[in-house]
C-alpha cells in the first residue's frame, strides 16, 4: 500500500489506519513496558530505547527497575551505582541524564511527572518525542509522536521515500492519529515500522575504534574500580570529554574513577 500525498489526506488516513491496524493484529508485540502506565517506567524504557535495539534493552529494563523502582531511589542513587547498572546498553550519558530527571521530577513537581509537554522537555534528557511517548503512553493523550521507524513509515507511504522536514512529518502524523487510539496506534506504527520497514539501506559508521568506543570501554573499566589515566592507554580528548560530561572524575591522587558523589 503505497498514498501519493496528491491524495485526500483525510481519505487517506482512514485507509492507512486500518492497514496498520490489520497488521498489527497479527504482529504486536508483548513488552513489558506495555504493560504499564506508569510515567516513570515509560520515561526508563524511552531512554533506554534511544539507539539500542530492544532486545539488549529487556533483560537491563527488568533489573533497572529492580534497583530503581521508582524517581526516588534513582535520584538518591550515586552516578557510579547507576553507570555500573546501565552496563551494556551504551551512550552512558543517558544512564546520568535519567539520573537527573528523577532528581528534577522531585525537586520541580513533588515526584509527580507533569502531564504536559512544556515541562516535560525540561527534564535533563528529555526531548520533544520522549515527552510524547511518555504523554501517549502514560496518559493516553492524543497527540502524535514521531521517532526514526514512523518518520521511515511516513516518507515511504507519503511522500515515494523523498525526504522531508520534521514539521512536515509531523503535519501528516496529526491527520493519521485516529482519536481516542493514540497508544495502540503509535506501538502498531513502531512494530511495523521495527518489523517491515527496519532497514534503511545506510551504511553504518564503523563502532569499532570510533570516540564512543573509547569511551564505552573506559567507563567500563572504571566499573571494576579506580585506575590511572596512563593504565588506560587512550587519547587524553577521551578522558577529557569524559569528564566534562560528568561521567568521569580524577580525583585528588590523580586516579580515575566513575562519580561517587551524590550530587
Amino acid at each position: 500500500m503505497k498514498v501519493s500525498p496528491k491524495f485526500n489526506l483525510t481519505w487517506a488516513a482512514s485507509k492507512f489506519q486500518d492497514y496498520i491496524f490489520s497488521w498489527w493484529q497479527y504482529h504486536k508485540r508483548d513488552l513489558p513496558w506495555r504493560r504499564t502506565y506508569d510515567p516513570y517506567k515509560i520515561l526508563v524504557s524511552e531512554v533506554m530505547l534511544q539507539q539500542t535495539q530492544v532486545e539488549r534493552v529487556l533483560p537491563k529494563y527488568d533489573e533497572f527497575l529492580y534497583f530503581f523502582p521508582d524517581v526516588y531511589t534513582l535520584a538518591r542513587a550515586t552516578p557510579a551505582k547507576v553507570l555500573k547498572l546501565w552496563r551494556g546498553m551504551g551512550y552512558n550519558r543517558r544512564a546520568l541524564y535519567l539520573r537527573k530527571a528523577a532528581q528534577k521530577i522531585i525537586e520541580l513537581h513533588r515526584g509527580y511527572f507533569p502531564e504536559n509537554e512544556s515541562d516535560l522537555v525540561k527534564l535533563p534528557g528529555v526531548g520533544t518525542y520522549t515527552a510524547r511517548a511518555i504523554l501517549v503512553f502514560a496518559y493516553k493523550k492524543d497527540i502524535a509522536m514521531v521517532d526514526t521507524n514512523i518518520r521511515k513509515i511516513i516518507t515511504h507511504f507519503f511522500f515515494n521515500g523523498i525526504f522531508q522536514k520534521e514539521n512536515v512529518i509531523l503535519q501528516v502524523a496529526d491527520k493519521l492519529l485516529p482519536k481516542g487510539r493514540s497508544w495502540e496506534w503509535h506501538q502498531a506504527l513502531m512494530d511495523y515500522g521495527s518489523q517491515v520497514r527496519g532497514t534503511n539501506g545506510k551504511k553504518q559508521k564503523p563502532f569499532k575504534n570510533s570516540n564512543r568506543y573509547f569511551r564505552g570501554r573506559v567507563v567500563d573499566r572504571l566499573r571494576e574500580g579506580a585506575i590511572t589515566e596512563k593504565d588506560l592507554n587512550v587519547k587524553p580528548q577521551i578522558i577529557e570529554s569524559l569528564i566534562r560530561d560528568g561521567l568521569v572524575v580524577r580525583g585528588k591522587d590523580n586516579m580515575l574513577r566513575l562519580p561517587d558523589a551524590k550530587t
